[in-house]
């Protein structure tokens, strides 16, 4: 499947069955022991010396490739664990909306030619709107949708990913109406005469597109061509050799799609896939489908070893859970703290059943009970062989900052959006005291704390291309951190959290050689401008996956 290449210089590139020198390079290791180093000889895939050019030099005679870095900077492959490979390219995503819109109405017209141009799915399946866009709309969201198209149904999946627009028909194809009861880490909202104006909160609009889904043509295809075609090469092209996919939605036939991707050896990276708990689904039956999905081949590049778990919601949504009421509510409930998909003694259960099988949780949990929360899950049922980590980490009650490095549990923290920047942390204070919205996803208190930190995605939340994240996470004062953790968060502690920190994460010898070379140094240029670093080779166990054609 890779194809050849040029080295730096001259001749072929490495490939697994050759043996690869890469000399006066800056090369970073991520390893204590010897952080730096200007050479690594690659033998079958393996990294067999990593040291100087003079300790190089023995291996050259008998080398296939020999590659001058030219000073280049050379490091572990990038790796993303939390992300949404599957979803976010996926064509079964008939046309996406601005978030930016702010007048509901001006979205009439892209949906109206979507429906011309899909004239013949049963379902019209769209994405991105801004949920706070339908709520000051003038009219009920779903008389607005109803205009667009009224003779099928049409689900829209927010940016978030946390509500769903649906029109009449979509609702009376879900059987909702004023009279049905809110799901479990659900809402369904209502307008001021009390019928469903058509927004469908958390986990009401989960269940809405799986219906969508579940009526769609050939959707495991298509979300295989979008891993093939786009997601793949996109991934290997940004230096990322490992990802956790973090919502395998198991009803969607996404374990299927996974698994013909590794058995037509399409995989460019390590995948560890975190199979999504329905919080309206029979536990007892939940549990044993995850023991019969489960696997850890670790000589594969695809496993299922982790679940991913919702604790709550989204604070946009005044669903995130807290341990004081919303300043503004916008599901009506009197005195709202958010919700659960999952409580306490349900995500507890879960890991009591679960990780004796072998998995690790990922728990998203955003506000400070919902953090609590799975803190106190994990410290009831986990144990020291867990791996588990808690995601999102937004709003952090700092009783809670020591809490993660006692139990052994990692803060998995996104920060590669522009919305996680200081600047933009007082857009929550019309939802939340002004006092919380301070020191948004804490990353130096819970480093301080001694919190193990793993850098992410949530693409496509967020983009997944690393050097925003890192750039974001070294300037975002007063929660920034040095550049070596934030490296450290993004290879050898994300490769602890898929359990493979004895395999790659750090250049070492007898590690595998999943690599990247950089066109710039992190440790030798302004911050502003680790966001325009480019990625100019990436090696997947000594394999060349992307080289970029500047070279």
């Amino acid at each position: 499947m890779l194809a050849g290449c040029s080295g730096f210089s001259a001749g072929k590139g490495p490939s697994k069955e050759t043996v690869a020198v890469y000399k006066n390079g800056a090369i970073y290791t991520v390893n204590k022991s010897q952080p730096w180093a200007q050479a690594i000889v690659i033998e079958n895939g393996i990294i067999k010396m990593v040291g100087s050019n003079t300790e190089a030099q023995g291996f050259e005679a008998s080398a296939a490739n020999v590659i001058d870095l030219q000073g280049r900077m050379m490091m572990p492959g990038f790796h993303d664990v939390h992300t949404h490979p599957i979803e976010s390219a996926s064509e079964n995503t008939q046309f996406s909306l601005n978030p930016q819109e702010d007048d509901a109405e001006d979205y009439v017209y892209k949906i109206r030619k979507a429906g011309k141009d899909f004239r013949h799915a049963k379902w019209l399946v769209g994405y991105g709107h801004y949920v706070g866009t339908l709520l000051n709309a003038k009219r009920s969201p779903v008389d607005i949708l109803d205009d667009a198209v009224d003779s099928r149904p049409v689900v829209i999946m927010s940016e978030s990913s946390h509500s769903v627009w649906a029109n009449s028909r979509a609702l009376e194809q879900l059987g909702i109406d004023e009279n049905t009861p809110d799901p479990v880490g659900g809402k369904i909202m209502h307008d001021k005469n009390g019928k469903p104006n058509g927004i469908l909160i958390d986990n009401a609009g989960e269940m809405a597109f799986d219906m969508a889904l579940e009526a769609t043509a050939k959707k495991e295809e298509i979300d295989y061509e979008g891993m093939v075609y786009y997601t793949l090469p996109q991934l290997a092209k940004n230096g990322i050799t490992s990802i956790s996919d973090a919502r395998v939605y198991w009803k969607r036939g996404h374990q299927n799609v996974w698994n013909r991707l590794e058995q037509e050896d399409q995989l460019t990276v390590r995948v560890t896939a975190a199979l999504w708990s329905y919080a309206s689904e029979d536990d007892d039956r939940q549990i044993a489908m995850f023991k019969s999905l489960y696997s850890n081949d670790p000589n594969s590049l695809l496993r299922f070893n982790q679940i991913k778990m919702y604790s709550d919601g989204l604070i946009q949504n005044t669903t995130a859970a807290f341990k004081t009421p919303y300043q503004f509510d916008l599901l009506g409930i009197e005195g709202n703290k958010g919700l659960n998909y999952f409580s306490e003694a349900r995500m507890a259960k879960y890991i009591n059943e679960l990780e004796g099988t072998g998995f690790d949780f990922l728990i998203h949990a955003i506000g400070d009970r919902g953090i609590h929360e799975a803190l106190n899950a994990i410290e009831q049922s986990g144990t020291k062989e867990g791996r588990h980590r808690i995601t999102h980490v937004e709003i952090l009650d700092p009783v809670d900052a020591k809490r993660f490095a006692k139990i052994n549990a990692t803060a998995d923290c996104q920060v590669a959006g522009e919305w996680s920047n200081p600047e933009h942390w007082g857009e929550l204070a019309e939802f939340i005291d002004e006092d919380k919205t301070h020191n948004q996803i804490p990353l130096k208190d819970l480093a301080k704390a001694g919190a193990r930190l793993t850098l992410s995605s949530d693409w496509s939340v967020s983009p997944f291309n690393p050097f925003l994240g890192l750039s974001n996470a070294v300037s975002r004062a007063p929660q920034n951190i040095s550049m070596e953790e934030a490296l450290a968060a993004y290879t050898i502690n994300s490769a602890y959290s898929m359990r493979q920190d004895d395999k790659v994460g750090s250049i070492e010898v007898g590690k595998e050689a999943d690599l990247v070379v950089l066109d710039q140094n992190l440790f030798k240029i302004d911050q502003s401008k680790i966001k325009d670093t480019r990625i100019l080779q990436t090696l997947l166990a000594g394999e060349e996956v992307y080289r970029s054609s500047d070279l």
